[in-house]
């Protein structure tokens, strides 16, 4: 299973960001393989609908689950809709990474 988890940094050991469409990074996660890729995130500085399009990059990399401090109510339509589970999350990325 793929799983996205909201990061202030490009590795495992950076806190969980607290903010979905403005966060600083991506970490996908695959429990299957245990890689992981980061992935700066594009939208964080938009001027309008960052979660949204967040959203949408992270349908496209198929993932099942977002963990995250927040999710804003259009990005979580939009991930709901599309079937992702959001857990919300604090902490360190690796505490996440660990159940899994």
């Amino acid at each position: 299973m793929k799983i996205c988890i909201t990061s202030s940094g490009e590795n495992l050991n950076s806190d969980i960001d607290p903010r979905f469409g403005r966060c600083n990074f991506f970490i996908f996660y695959d429990t299957d393989t245990k890689q992981y890729e980061a992935v700066e995130n594009s939208w964080k500085e938009a001027s309008g609908g960052a979660g949204i399009q967040a959203a949408q990059f992270v349908i496209q990399k198929g993932v099942k689950k977002v963990f995250t401090g927040r999710v804003g109510a259009n990005a979580e339509m939009v991930l709901r809709k599309a079937g992702i589970e959001i857990v919300e999350a604090s902490g360190k990325v690796d505490d996440i990474i660990k159940k899994y």
